[in-house]
C-alpha cells in the first residue's frame, strides 16, 4: 500500500518520505500507526492532519505514535511513578491536535506493539503505558484488550452534586437544548441523555454541538440512550454517538463510552450495576467500574483492537 505526495497532501508529508504506518480500529474508530522505537520522528501538528485526511491522507480519526516515553518530556515524567511504563502513546486528534489520550486508540496501540514485534504480551498479561492522560494499564483478553482507564470525575462537582446536571447542550436536530452532565476521563466529556432512538438518530452531528458552559479546554460530546430495561442479567445498556472534540462525529469513542456509563449511573441512582455495555455505531464496548487505590473508583474498557493495513509512504 504505497501513497504518494502528489496524491496526498504534498509538502506537509515530503518530510515523511519512507515512513512505516499501520492502519488498525477499534470499534471503529480509526488510526494511523507509526513505531518510532529510537524517538527519531518528528511529526507535527500538519503532517498528523495530512496523514489523517480522509480525501488526500490515509484517513483516520487519529495519529498514534509509539515512542519510548524516556524520549518526551511527558514520558519522563511518568517513568518516575510508573518505571515500568517503558512505551508512551503519543496521540493527535485528525485536525492535529494534541489529546491526553484515547480510550479505543490504547487497545489499538497496545495490538499494534504486539504485531509490530515491540513487546510480548501473552493472554492475561497486562502491560504498563504512558498516556497524557496519565498511566494506563491495559490486559490481554480472549477477545480483545481490557484497559484500566484511572478513575473518573466530574469536571463541576457541585452542580453535578447539587442538580445532576452542569450545562446545557445544542445540537442540529434537537428541537431545544438538553441537559448534560460533564465528566473527566483524563479528556473531557459531556453527556446527553435522549429519550428515544429516534431522536439519536435524528441527531445531526456534521457541526460540532454547542454546550455553556464548555470545560476549559474544549469538550466531547456524547448523545445515549438508556435501554428499555436499562438492566438485563445485572449489566446496564445504553446506546451512544459522539462528537469527538478535533475530529468530528466517529463511530466510537472509548473514553466517552466510559463517560456515558458514569453519567447513566448517576442518573439512574444508587441501586444502578458496576457493568455495562455500551453500544456505538462501530460496535459494542464493554465498560465496568471498581474500587481503585486511595479510594477512588477507576474505570475498565473492553473490546476489541484490529490492524487492517500496513505500508509505507513513498
Amino acid at each position: 500500500m504505497n501513497a504518494t505526495p502528489a496524491e496526498t497532501n504534498g509538502p506537509a508529508l515530503d518530510a515523511l518520505s519512507g515512513l512505516r504506518f499501520s492502519k488498525g480500529h477499534g470499534t471503529g474508530n480509526d488510526f494511523v500507526l507509526v513505531a518510532d522505537p529510537e524517538g527519531v520522528y518528528t511529526i507535527g501538528a500538519d503532517q498528523a492532519a495530512a496523514l489523517c485526511d480522509r480525501h488526500r491522507g490515509i484517513g483516520a480519526d487519529g495519529l498514534i505514535r509509539a515512542v519510548p516515553s524516556r524520549v518526551l518530556p511527558e514520558g519522563r515524567e511518568l517513568l518516575t511513578e510508573a518505571p515500568d511504563a517503558e512505551w508512551f502513546m503519543d496521540y493527535r486528534n485528525a485536525d492535529g491536535s494534541l489529546s491526553e489520550m484515547c480510550g479505543n486508540g490504547v487497545r489499538v496501540f497496545v495490538h499494534f506493539l504486539r504485531s509490530e514485534g515491540l513487546i510480548d504480551l501473552p493472554d492475561g498479561g497486562s502491560l504498563t503505558i504512558g498516556t497524557r492522560g496519565g498511566v494506563k494499564t491495559v490486559v490481554r483478553t480472549g477477545n480483545g484488550y481490557a484497559v484500566d482507564m484511572g478513575p473518573w470525575e466530574f469536571i463541576f462537582p457541585g452542580e453535578a452534586s447539587a442538580k445532576a446536571m452542569d450545562s446545557l447542550v445544542t445540537a442540529d436536530g434537537l428541537e431545544v437544548p438538553r441537559p448534560a452532565l460533564s465528566v473527566s476521563m483524563g479528556n473531557p466529556h459531556t453527556v446527553v441523555a435522549l429519550a428515544e432512538l429516534s431522536e439519536l438518530e435524528g441527531t445531526r452531528l456534521f457541526t460540532a454541538p454547542k454546550v455553556d458552559p464548555v470545560p476549559a479546554n474544549g469538550t466531547n460530546v456524547e448523545f445515549v440512550v438508556p435501554a428499555e430495561p436499562l438492566v438485563h442479567d445485572g449489566v446496564g445498556s445504553v446506546t451512544m454517538r459522539v462528537h469527538e472534540r478535533g475530529v468530528g462525529e466517529t463511530q466510537s469513542c472509548g473514553t466517552g463510552a466510559c463517560a456515558a456509563a458514569v453519567a447513566i449511573r448517576h442518573w439512574a441512582g444508587a441501586e444502578a450495576p458496576d457493568a455495562w455495555r455500551v453500544h456505538v455505531p462501530g460496535g459494542v464496548v464493554g465498560v465496568k467500574f471498581f474500587a481503585g487505590p486511595a479510594g477512588h473508583e477507576h474505570v475498565e474498557l473492553s473490546g476489541p483492537a484490529v490492524i487492517v493495513a500496513s505500508g509505507t509512504l513513498s
